[in-house]
């Protein structure tokens, strides 16, 4: 079995995560991919989230009747900070795993919590990121593939940002994760 896994607040997933997905899925000739959402993600540092059943509900919808996507809830029901090594030791060994990443998470792998570990379990997907220096994640990661796909500068940031004051953002995200968005009001409280 060769598993991608695409982790990440989702808060909310957008359509370049979906975009990541599926050309991984096909770059890299993967069985599936995982959408993962953090439970409670160490380097968020103090950014109040959306609770983890919200974004992990907006996970399921933005995936449901997608070929070959999953969402995986491993991260969210853990106690404590999340750790990525946590979660990639709880698969079978004989399971090929394969964490995708933006070109600006993959820069900051060296932060993360037991990183070498990270990197000896797991194949490493690149997403281009607008602004990333491509050649710079190969320097830090030379084992890390590179996915030739159209970068897509839409963030979660963004897209809180545009929710919260009113803007236009229903073309950024599936339309049942807009609707579950307008319908809890999620990012409208500041």
């Amino acid at each position: 079995m060769r598993t991608g896994i695409l982790g990440g607040t989702f808060d909310p997933i957008h359509i370049a995560h979906l975009h990541a997905g599926e050309t991984a899925l096909y770059a890299a000739d993967l069985d599936r991919v995982l959408f993962m959402p953090a439970g409670d993600p160490w380097q968020k540092g103090t950014r109040e989230l959306t609770p983890a059943v919200q974004r992990l509900e907006m996970t399921r919808l933005a995936t449901a009747g997608m070929d070959r996507f999953e969402t995986d809830d491993r991260e969210i029901h853990r106690a404590g900070p999340t750790y990525t090594i946590d979660s990639l030791l709880s698969f079978p060994l004989e399971e090929e795993l394969f964490l995708i990443l933006g070109a600006d998470a993959a820069l900051g792998l060296p932060t993360w919590h037991r990183w070498d570990a990270i990197i000896e379990r797991v194949g490493v997907l690149v997403v281009p990121r607008p602004g990333t220096d491509l050649a710079a994640v190969v320097d830090m990661v030379p084992t890390a593939s590179l996915l030739d796909m159209a970068t897509l500068d839409i963030s979660s940031t963004s897209i809180r940002n545009l929710a919260a004051s009113g803007r236009p953002y229903r073309f950024l995200v599936p339309p049942e994760v807009h609707r579950f968005i307008e319908g809890n009001a999620l990012y409208t409280q500041k």
